[in-house]
């Protein structure tokens, strides 16, 4: 009998996948807790439907993502900390403050956990970061600390 899956059955298959399974095990355990439904025409034409959405969506994602790291790699990012005669910063400048500094320059919220350093940044001057925005979509910039 062919179904298709509403949800992840271990051993069978992931939601969306059609499989062929024995009569029995359809009628006596899919079909019952409405983990699968018969694979007729008009199941299989949503489902269809669903991943044309879902590939929509993805590519929506991605270009959302690559404008996104243009404007990032564009963009002046400063950020004013506390120095020392000797450049040296009373503390060190934090993912979370970075993730503010873009915000402020270019508009775009960025999670604080998606930027990351070579290494901490505790004096003034240039340094380069990386910004993952998507899996496959990486903004490289340079943050200026700056004396405040």
């Amino acid at each position: 009998m062919k179904l298709v899956l509403y949800s992840d059955v271990k051993a069978l298959g992931k939601r969306g996948d059609v499989v062929d399974v024995a009569d029995g095990y359809a009628r006596n355990f899919l079909l019952p807790r409405k983990l699968a439904g018969e694979a007729d025409k008009g199941a299989l034409a949503q489902l269809d439907a669903q991943h044309r959405a879902q590939e929509r969506r993805e590519a929506q994602e991605l270009s959302e993502a690559r404008d996104a790291a243009a404007r990032i790699e564009s963009a002046k990012i400063s950020i004013k900390a506390k120095a020392g005669e000797n450049g040296k910063l009373f503390g060190a400048v934090t993912n979370a403050d970075i993730a503010a500094a873009i915000s402020s320059a270019v508009s775009i919220a960025v999670d604080k956990h998606k930027i990351e350093l070579q290494r901490q940044i505790k004096a003034l001057g240039s340094y380069p970061i990386e910004v993952k925005l998507q899996k496959n979509v990486v903004a490289r910039a340079v943050v200026e600390v700056v004396s405040a």
